[in-house]
């Protein structure tokens, strides 16, 4: 029995990249970082959606190899193994359309951010000037 081929795809291997440009760091870092975060924020989203993703792949390379292996030319495909085939073809169809539709989504967000630019050194803004005080009434 053969291995699955669990290689990253290459959409979860293109958003990796992207979010690793975006904030600047490895892509493990900024999962550890949005992790740690108690907050729901952007990074979490992002990194959440590459780890749906990535899921979604290893589990298209997995059910494609065992596939494979139900459906070799030198296997009989009785009722039992027509069962596995049907399973494995509804589970590789779930995955694509999760994979899809995680990559859509993310890819989207993506391509709506671009990386600020590092702020260049300005001179410190002058202090606030005074507020005026109040004017006092005189009343008899």
């Amino acid at each position: 029995m053969t291995q699955p081929d669990i290689t990253p795809h290459t959409v979860s291997a293109i958003i990796a990249e992207r979010i690793e440009a975006l904030y600047g760091q490895p892509l493990a870092e900024l999962e550890a970082l949005a992790d740690s975060t108690s907050d729901a924020t952007l990074l979490a989203a992002l990194t959440s959606g590459h780890s749906d993703l990535v899921l979604a792949e290893r589990n298209i390379a997995f059910q494609r190899e065992r596939l494979r292996e139900l459906t070799a030319p030198e296997r009989e495909i009785g009722r039992h193994a027509a069962g596995h085939i049907l399973d494995c073809a509804r589970r590789i169809a779930e995955s694509v359309a999760t994979r899809d539709a995680c990559a859509k989504s993310t890819g989207t967000v993506l391509a709506g951010l671009r990386r600020a630019p590092a702020p260049q050194s300005q001179p410190p803004l002058p202090p606030a000037p005074a507020a005026p005080t109040p004017a006092t009434s005189y009343t008899r």
